[in-house]
């Protein structure tokens, strides 16, 4: 078989393959794997594959069919046997004999739970009757690019009759369910050896005997329709009409874009605060510079899966690329007409599709939004959210270009769209979802993050639901760090805080990344125990730069994104006990510490209007996993206290009131209750210390 193609990547490794022996739902999620790391090929959460087996029936001990199947709300590029659902074949075409008609679609999805074989079964997915009424061994429902252009192309079906001949089948665009599965079965029905079929405006079934036959022919399907999108294309001599404008070279599209996330995060949160991601792809600057945008974009997408996560169309600034971002109230005053405007459509669409028994309406707020000449902005709960919504549009976007290639384009009507995204079922499946946690949809930055308290307090607010801006100045530090994070968890920067233009660099990559910042923490540090006397100037000049000078520029600029934002924020500061502890040689740091308390004293003052927080948290004594005590300081202190470095922990534990050992842990944990559970505190001092008497505040 052919294993050479241009437009998808052909990545079985007979190797790997041979290990998994015959152990068919290995196979099949080996397939389901490999098929998933092609983004061509089909989406996060895109699509469904399935296997069929024979297995003995525990009651009866006669050997039955069952079929295995990606479960609801999977994803095939990471399906695990976890995330399938085990049933029985000839149970699930029995449903045809109590099988009412298109009213009884979402019953019967009840239904599939009494066809369950394997009892530890994700839930069925909708399309499991689609799978389950074919007689093959492994099939694949697929939405690559290529194929959903075919499929939403003026003329699909004459189209894949030209493209496949009499080897492919085609159904015509029905909701996914029951009915749906028995219109493939009838379409194989009549055409006998066909080798797939395509589904109009929505995707492609193929299949094969072996899990290896099956991958092949999908690649194949999608490899021929690929070339002839290209064929057309290259007739066509150009896509979308076009450019009518010219984009702004690379670096001047992200200082642009970084500077008008936070005002689109801002306005894109009037209901649910977002988190933003940005790309400025050529596929995406092709489409949004073209002639075309303003035809196509207020079509919508065609596929379920796009509009699902994408809405069904996206929102087109009417900026012009050499547009001052910098005034800020001028630009919100051109910005928010045109929110509100996509609000208000929304709203119509929903009131005139609805039915009686319609969930309620949803944030009327867009996902995607163009800026012509700049990129394509993504707004969502979460950053994979986000960023897979962003994905998908550039899927629609191919199949847009895909689809005027051949003939020209066509998308779903308004009232199937919406009953696609507002069918009981899916709500159902958000119904589901887990409870977000105490600070999703927040970002954060933390200064001197690549390890000790930094770090913990990272790692503290990104378990809690935050994205975290890690900055340090050790990229060796950061690397290190970054790979403790799952994907879309976190960003680092390497930064020295006492340099503005680096905490602008910073700043840029928390509002390319994630669209802004919501909580500021400085924790970047050091400390020097030394007497009056051998206190030098750069001791001196370094304690103030970093804790102090680094504190005021952090919350000078991080302060203006959160006001454009428009949606309040947090700054806690990290400072010490020695900033209300006179102590012996500690003249430099204590100074800064004191004056680090006081800043965040008269910041709590200054933006209680603009609802900013500014908080301190004071630790002392943590030695164990701190940076600051793996150099001199630990032996400043330890001879200021006439004792050995070794004897520290027990010396620090042993005067607080508690006899606690203060972790780094311990100070993550002050952090998250100034941004998660004292939201009406402002100026407060948190004494991280185990209780000492004499750092009382009050």
């Amino acid at each position: 078989m052919e294993k050479t193609f241009q437009y998808v990547d052909y990545l079985w490794d007979e190797q790997k393959a041979a290990q998994l022996g015959d152990d068919q739902v290995a196979l099949f999620l080996y397939r389901s794997n490999i098929l998933g790391a092609d983004l061509r090929i089909t989406n996060y959460g895109g699509g469904n594959t399935s296997c069929k087996t024979i297995e003995k029936d525990p009651l009866t001990n006669e050997e039955v069919e069952v079929m295995w199947v990606k479960g609801s709300g999977g994803d095939i590029g990471t399906l695990t046997r976890s995330g399938i659902a085990g049933l029985y074949t000839g149970r699930l075409r029995d449903l045809k004999n109590v099988y009412g008609g298109l009213a009884d679609e979402d019953r019967m999805v009840g239904l599939f739970d009494h066809c369950i074989y394997d009892l530890n079964s994700k839930a069925p997915s909708i399309d499991t009757p689609l799978h389950g009424l074919l007689p093959f061994k492994h099939i694949d429902h697929l939405h690559p690019d290529a194929l959903i252009a075919v499929a939403a192309a003026k003329d699909s079906e004459q189209v894949t009759k030209e493209i496949w001949g009499d080897t492919m089948g085609w159904v015509p665009w029905q909701r996914p369910g029951f009915d749906l599965g028995l219109q493939l079965e009838k379409c194989l029905a009549d055409n006998p050896g066909i080798r797939g079929i395509i589904l109009g405006s929505h995707g492609l079934f193929t299949w094969g005997d072996t899990s290896y036959e099956c991958y092949i022919n999908s690649l194949e399907v999608i490899e021929m329709a690929s070339k002839y999108i290209a064929k057309k294309i290259a007739q066509k001599g150009s896509v979308f009409g076009g450019a009518k404008i010219e984009g702004l070279p690379h670096e001047q599209r992200l200082e642009k874009a970084a500077a008008i996330m936070p005002l689109l995060r801002g306005l894109a949160s009037s209901e649910n605060r977002m988190i933003g991601h940005f790309t400025d792809s050529d596929v995406v600057m092709e489409y949004i510079n073209s002639n075309d945008l303003e035809r196509l974009a207020p079509m919508g997408t065609s596929c379920p899966d796009h509009f699902l996560r994408t809405k069904i169309q996206p929102l087109v600034l009417n900026l012009p690329v050499d547009e001052n971002i910098d005034d800020t109230a001028a630009i919100l005053e051109k910005l928010k007409p045109a929110f509100a405007q996509y609000r208000e459509e929304y709203k119509q669409y929903y009131e005139n599709c609805k039915h009686p028994n319609s969930p309620a309406m949803r944030d009327p707020n867009p996902v995607i939004i163009i800026y012509p000449g700049v990129g394509m902005f993504s707004f969502a709960k979460d950053k994979q959210t986000t960023r897979v919504a962003s994905e998908f549009y550039i899927n629609a976007i191919n199949v847009m270009r895909g689809a005027e290639a051949i003939t020209s384009y066509t998308s779903l009507p308004r009232q199937e769209a919406f009953d696609i995204e507002y069918w009981l079922l899916e709500e159902a499946k958000l119904q589901r979802m887990p409870a977000e946690k105490p600070l999703s949809r927040k970002v954060a930055i933390v200064t001197g993050a690549g390890g000790g308290i930094g770090k913990a307090i990272a790692d503290k607010l990104v378990a809690e639901g935050a994205v975290v801006v890690l900055t340090d100045l050790s990229a060796e530090a950061l690397d290190t760090a970054l790979k403790t994070y799952k994907k879309d968890q976190a960003e680092t920067v390497v930064c020295d805080v006492t340099d503005a233009n680096a905490i602008a660099e910073a700043y840029k990559k928390a509002s390319l990344a994630f669209g802004g910042v919501d909580i500021i923490v400085h924790s970047a540090g050091l400390a020097i125990s030394k007497s009056l006397e051998d206190t030098t100037l750069k001791d001196w000049d370094i304690l103030q730069n970093v804790l102090v000078k680094g504190q005021f520029l952090m919350a000078q600029q991080g302060v203006a994104i959160m006001r454009k934002q428009g949606l309040g924020g947090d700054i806690v500061n990290i400072a010490s006990k020695n900033g209300l502890v006179a102590g012996p040689n500690n003249v430099g740091y204590g100074t800064a510490k004191a004056a680090q308390q006081h800043m965040t004293r008269l910041l709590a003052a200054e933006l209680a209007t603009d609802k900013i927080r500014v908080n301190t948290v004071n630790p002392d004594g943590v030695i164990v996993g701190s940076k600051i005590w793996e150099g001199e300081w630990a032996e400043g202190r330890a001879k200021a206290y006439g004792i050995t470095v070794e004897e520290l922990p027990k010396h620090y534990a042993k005067r607080n009131l508690l006899n606690e050992i203060i972790y780094p842990d311990d100070i993550a944990n002050g952090v998250f209750a100034c941004v998660a559970i004292l939201n009406k505190s402002t100026g407060n001092t948190i004494n991280v210390d185990g209780g000492m008497a004499n750092a009382f505040v009050r």
